[in-house]
């Protein structure tokens, strides 16, 4: 695997017409090795029916913890929640980490751009976060969800302005807003001011109302939009998961509602209820300038005289540490998080 901060380029021209996938399915709840198998597999069925890029959903590996209250109430924790929790952060991904790897071999194997929800493990926190690889398998980098909706703040951390890429490739602008993000205005310009043009939207939302949000956005960015959920069973959760749901296995827990969306809002592909599906479009770039023409919010329909929106994209640390090298002799380096330190220790000459 190849990791880059830089934008993935293919040596290839640019396409103007080619086909995109969005992988509706359920992950092997809790159970990473197994979930990356059933990437694996899904990817090589989107590839072999033409996909060049394929989406999965929000949080797939290794799951939404969908109806899980992790045992908190205003003001306690039970100890099964902290165990509910134990086992939710074994199953996430360290990127970079194997998982990362693994995924990077499927991408490769299929000559596909992957975008893919993952929930990442950093330190004692986990996130919601999307990982993009290029043909190639590189990985071009991450988006981290900023704003987890309502019990989700339980177990996911919040993200910073650091991981909103958009990345430019042959394919076009590619990115990725998570879910209830989605609902961000200001995100929303602030993707629409990088130039997206596929604008992937993983989510665990299935309400009607849903799909008239990601029809808006289409048509608000002028862009293609690729809404991806999981279709779930009760059966896809461990035995012992202690959810809202009971012990059907056969109860709908998520009935997916996944499309492909033109810049116009028009539906190329589902929206799907009914199942485990794997969602094909093609789609044609020409249509992003033709919606451009009457309508590009960050161009000539808006009003920078009226109305301004400032973005920080700079990485946010908890923890931040200065030190001096005036008199002072290096020790070892000590790494803290992505950064690296100096450790250092000031000897001062006894005058006699």
């Amino acid at each position: 695997m190849k990791s880059t901060n830089h934008h993935h380029r293919e040596t290839a021209s640019s396409l103007q017409r080619f086909k995109v996938a969005v992988v509706q399915a359920a992950p092997v709840a809790f159970n990473c090795e197994q979930t990356l198998e059933k990437v694996r597999a899904l990817s090589g069925e989107a590839a072999r029916k033409g996909a060049r890029l394929v989406l999965f959903p929000e949080a797939f590996v290794c799951a939404y913890p969908r109806g899980l209250d992790f045992g908190a109430v205003i003001g306690s924790r039970s100890e099964e929640g902290r165990e509910d929790f134990r086992r939710y952060w074994e199953s996430s991904v360290d990127v970079p980490g194997p998982a990362v790897d693994a995924l990077s071999r499927t991408a490769r194997s299929n000559s596909i751009y992957l975008v893919v929800g993952i929930v990442e493990r950093d330190r004692g926190t986990l996130y919601c976060s999307v990982l993009f690889f290029g043909p190639n398998g590189a990985f071009l980098g991450k988006h981290r969800k900023v704003m987890p909706t309502a019990s989700e703040r339980l177990v996911w951390g919040f993200g910073d302005g650091s991981t909103m890429p958009v990345f430019d490739t042959p394919l076009g602008k590619i990115g990725a807003v998570i879910c209830w993000e989605n609902y961000l205005p200001l995100m929303r310009a602030a993707m629409y001011a990088k130039g997206v043009e596929i604008y992937c939207a993983p989510t665990a939302d299935a309400r009607d109302s849903w799909l008239a949000s990601v029809r808006h956005i289409a048509v608000e960015g002028r862009c293609f939009v690729l809404s991806c959920n999981q279709f779930a069973l009760r059966r896809d959760f461990p035995a012992d998961y202690r959810s809202v749901f009971g012990d059907d296995p056969d109860r709908v827990l998520t009935r997916g509602g996944s499309c492909i969306i033109d810049p116009f809002g028009n539906f190329l592909a589902g929206p799907n209820m009914g199942g485990q599906a794997i969602l094909i479009a093609e789609i044609d770039r020409a249509q992003v300038a033709r919606g451009k023409f009457d309508l590009d919010v960050v161009g000539h329909y808006a009003r920078p005289d009226i109305f301004q929106l400032y973005v920080d994209e700079r990485p946010k640390q908890p923890v931040t540490t200065h030190s001096s090298e005036a008199n002072a002799e290096r020790e070892p380096t000590i790494l803290r998080g992505r950064n690296t330190i100096t450790a250092t220790r000031r000897f001062h000459r006894k005058t006699r």
